[in-house]
């Protein structure tokens, strides 16, 4: 039996329809991904699912008794309470015994005797309801969501506000779950543990997101809304994209035969009639429909025309650090990190919320000064900044304003164009460009933000989490983008299947300050990354510990007694410089062409190999310097 089911339902604002007389059923257990173009119409399907809104046309069946939590994108919630009080709404009606217990029990630990009479009270009161169980509940998730039931909410990151709309949610043990853009704000680590979370969930999911990778990871089905409609595709994202490219391809050669036939048709009524008296009135009358249909047909919305506005070409060098320190009073936040940036490199910052990933990025920048080490920058350098906050467009002001204050064009590529036009490239009809930008949704604003930073001359682009709001086809048009970009690229980005697709170079957070760059991108980072625990020196203690043991096989049996080589260990130890030259022409190859952006281009498939093949490299050097050393050392005698 199926726990929501949504019947020919119906939703317009203006004269577009966002549902169409869709159709959607929501079985127990499912993980169901909602994807869809910005504005397609997702968060208000979500909303109507929740009973926060009421369709047009058509109708929603819930199973009787169904319990269902919807999280919003923003908090729908007072953020002046503590996060206890918060939660504790997820249960219902006994949420404000619950909450005055709680703060009754704070107040009798910090010694509030008065409390003391009040408290009991509300002891009764929750035994007569069953509220232990539910009080129960909601310590139980704060402490699973890993919370501070005594924090202020206002006093959280965004991604900590985040968690405390996810354990509200989860209070109440929710049949059906509904999250839009969960994954906004939140870093890997925190992204990697809602996806246990969702999957763990014995309930129902119905989740907004254009993260591939989560999606991958949590979605039993994904159902795209396009144009007004649903489709459902069974299976992973990464299925879904395969036979979602045979959908459009055939929807495309359908429609040009469509297109094809009723041009014939067009000529026929113009031509036709010249020559014949007597008209076909049933082709007339076919050639009226065909007409309808064309008009009733919906087109899917152009591509956004993403286009750099490339300045001057910087110098080789973008920034060499040497044992570069920073930090806020007693705490490093960037410690002893040393690196050598040049141009056309894409690099991409990986660390946890707070860890000082922006912090790095100004000191690179010049924006910051050092407080130990020393910074040398390049020369000729043009940057342009997408803020993640959106902090420099202004909700009051039009959105064409925003991308060319005081003048109707825009200069791209030496050439004027009209901003009305140059709007257009980014899906933002001609209308609207005198609309204010408070008028815009999330990710319009990201799309608008893009078209400013794009119509700026820059030789390097600074992207802080430019992927939030973004619908899938826009971030992999911005990742071909960014992939054929020949200036320099900054990326702070919490998107693993974006960091992949991108970056040639990845700067990490090591805890503690400390900074570390790898080759590559997310996937090659947890590949070479240390495990969990591991001490820095750790690799370097097991090699002794070889050595060690290699020495001690070296050693003669019998002591005192001289040690000859044999044959054939004679000519072992003649063949081992050659073979170790051999090593180390290939491993300075391997490493000059990791260094190469193009590779990450055009032989994107290769990295993995060729990463793979340096470390194989280096343990066969270990192996042989161990051997030269024992074998020569044997020789001595």
């Amino acid at each position: 039996m199926p726990l929501l089911t949504v019947d020919k339902a119906c939703l317009a604002f203006g004269d577009v329809a966002l549902l169409d007389h869709v159709d959607l059923v929501v079985e127990a257990r499912e993980k169901i991904a909602l994807i869809g173009r910005n504005g397609a119409g997702k968060s208000s399907l979500l909303r109507a699912l929740a009973g926060a809104s009421k369709l047009d046309d058509g109708s929603i069946w819930r199973q009787p008794g169904l319990k269902a939590a919807y999280v919003a994108q923003e908090p729908d919630f007072p953020l002046d309470r503590d996060v206890f009080a918060t939660v504790a709404d997820g249960v219902g009606g006994a949420a404000r015994l619950i909450a005055e217990y709680h703060a009754c029990a704070q107040a009798v630990a910090n010694g509030d005797e008065a409390a003391l009479a009040r408290m009991a009270e509300l002891q009764h009161e929750l035994e007569a309801g069953d509220g232990w169980t539910l009080h129960h509940k909601v310590e139980q998730v704060i402490a699973r969501l890993r919370l501070d039931g005594s924090a202020q909410v206002a006093s959280l990151s965004g991604g900590g506000v985040k968690r405390v709309a996810l354990a509200r949610a989860l209070a109440g043990e929710p049949d059906l779950l509904l999250l839009d853009e969960p994954t906004n704000h939140l870093d890997i680590d925190a992204i990697a543990w809602l996806e246990e979370l969702i999957r763990a969930h014995a309930g129902a999911v119905v989740v907004i997101t254009h993260d591939r990778a989560f999606m991958d990871a949590v979605a039993t089905r994904i159902v795209e809304l396009d144009r007004g409609l649903l489709a459902s595709f069974p299976g992973s994202f990464s299925a879904y994209q395969q036979r979602k490219a045979d959908m459009l391809a055939m929807e495309a050669k359908t429609n040009a035969e469509f297109d094809k036939f009723l041009a014939q048709e067009e000529v026929w009524i113009r031509k036709g009639v010249e020559a014949r008296r007597t008209r076909n009135e049933g082709r007339v009358r076919r050639l009226e429909s065909l007409r309808l249909q064309r008009a009733a047909r919906r087109d899917r919305v152009g591509d956004v025309g993403f286009q750099v506005e490339r300045g001057e070409q910087s110098g080789q060098l973008i920034a060499e650090l040497t044992n570069v320190g920073k930090c806020f009073g007693e705490r490093w936040v960037v410690r002893d990190f040393s690196a050598r940036l040049m141009r056309g490199d894409r690099l991409g910052f990986i660390g946890p919320n707070g860890a000082g990933k922006t912090t790095l990025l100004k000191l690179i920048l010049g924006e910051l000064e050092p407080d130990a080490g020393s910074i040398r920058r390049g020369t000729k350098q043009q940057v342009a900044y997408f803020d993640q906050f959106r902090s420099v467009l202004d909700p009051e002001a039009m959105i064409a304003d925003v991308i060319s204050p005081g003048s109707d064009y825009v200069e791209i590529g030496g050439t004027k164009k009209h901003v009305v036009g140059y709007l257009g490239d980014f899906l933002f009809a001609p209308q609207r460009a005198r609309s204010p930008v408070k008028s815009l949704s999330g990710g319009e604003r990201n799309r608008l933000l893009l078209a400013r930073l794009f119509a700026r001359p820059a030789n390097i682009l600074v992207l802080d989490e430019p992927t939030n709001d973004l619908d899938v086809e826009t971030l992999e048009l911005l990742e071909s983008l960014l992939q054929d970009y020949d200036g320099t690229v900054f990326l702070v980005s919490h998107d693993r299947t974006f960091l992949d697709n991108v970056v040639t170079q990845t700067i990490a957070s090591e805890g503690d300050g400390r900074w570390k760059e790898y080759a590559g991108g997310y996937s090659d980072w947890v590949r070479q990354r240390p495990a969990p625990g591991d001490k820095p020196a750790a690799k370097e203690e097991k090699r002794e510990e070889r050595r060690e043991e290699r020495r001690e096989e070296a050693r003669p049996a019998v002591a005192g007694r001289a040690v000859k080589l044999g044959f054939n260990e004679k000519r072992e130890l003649e063949a081992l410089p050659g073979k170790i030259s051999a090593l180390e022409a290939e491993q300075a190859t391997l490493q000059k062409q990791l260094a190469d952006p193009d590779v990450y281009k055009n032989r994107g498939g290769e990295v993995v190999t060729m990463n793979a093949r340096l470390e194989a490299i280096e343990e066969e050097l270990l192996n042989l310097l161990e051997r030269w050393e024992l074998l020569d050392k044997k020789a001595a005698g």
